[in-house]
């Protein structure tokens, strides 16, 4: 399930891109798919472990061109291990809104792209996540989770001030904005609950075979309810 899109970021064969935070690898094993040499950094041991046995599984697969480079390492947001203007594209997905020091992660984000390369940001959209803030207090209120909400506005704004251009942005992810609604709801840890377990397999048949009348309905619904904002950024020559 990607959030960016890769074909608005511009991702093409051959060239670097970053994937900060990237979790258990979603849009990193896309990139690669692509073509790219993709670096995956995250601050979770288990996280970079996993995608470096996913990487080793989809060169065995035959997923991967054998000359694809693809590695995973663990870091440090606030200090990237990496010389300036390293990356052609950058992708960092649901991270900032963890991070105290949001703008020392952006400036650090601004610093390893190159001039002229590009940048998708996608956080939680605001509507959808004040609600989540409303109905529960462990969604948020826990170690490592959501610290703030981005509006739009501030979002593009701090990262302009790190030298970014904003080129565009989009939403994400309509039908996950009710079923965190339900979590919070009926407790964000309560797995047993008949209407969660429900709606969590709706959401992993739609991943696995995406049907045209779900993405239909999600691309309508995208601009009212969508769950992550997505901006994408260009680094001025």
């Amino acid at each position: 399930m990607l959030t960016a899109r890769y074909d608005r970021l511009g991702v093409v064969p051959g060239e670097k891109m970053l994937d900060l935070g990237c979790g258990f690898g979603r849009h990193a094993f896309e990139a690669a798919r692509r073509g790219a040499t993709v670096v995956a950094l995250d601050a979770g041991r288990d996280e970079v472990v996993g995608v470096r046995a996913t990487f080793a599984a989809m060169l065995d697969a035959g997923e991967l061109q054998g000359d694809t480079l693809a590695v995973a390492v663990q870091g440090d947001a606030l200090a990237l291990p990496f010389a300036d203007a390293t990356f052609d594209r950058v992708i960092c997905s649901e991270v900032l809104e963890h991070i105290p020091d949001d703008l020392g992660a952006m400036t650090e984000l601004a610093r390893v792209l190159r001039p002229g390369g590009t940048m998708a940001i996608t956080v939680p959209r605001r509507g959808p996540e004040r609600i989540n803030w409303a109905l529960s207090e462990e969604y948020h209120n826990v170690p490592g989770g959501h610290i703030r909400i981005y509006s739009r506005r501030v979002l593009e704004g701090r990262l302009a001030h790190v030298g970014l251009r904003v080129s565009g942005h989009h939403y994400a992810h309509a039908l996950h904005s009710p079923y965190w609604w339900l979590k919070c709801w009926v407790g964000t840890t309560n797995e047993t609950n008949w209407f969660v377990r429900q709606y969590h397999r709706v959401l992993v048949w739609d991943i696995m075979k995406r049907p045209a009348l779900t993405r239909r309905l999600e691309a309508a619904l995208n601009p009212l309810m969508g769950k992550s904002l997505v901006v994408y950024l260009v680094k001025p020559q």
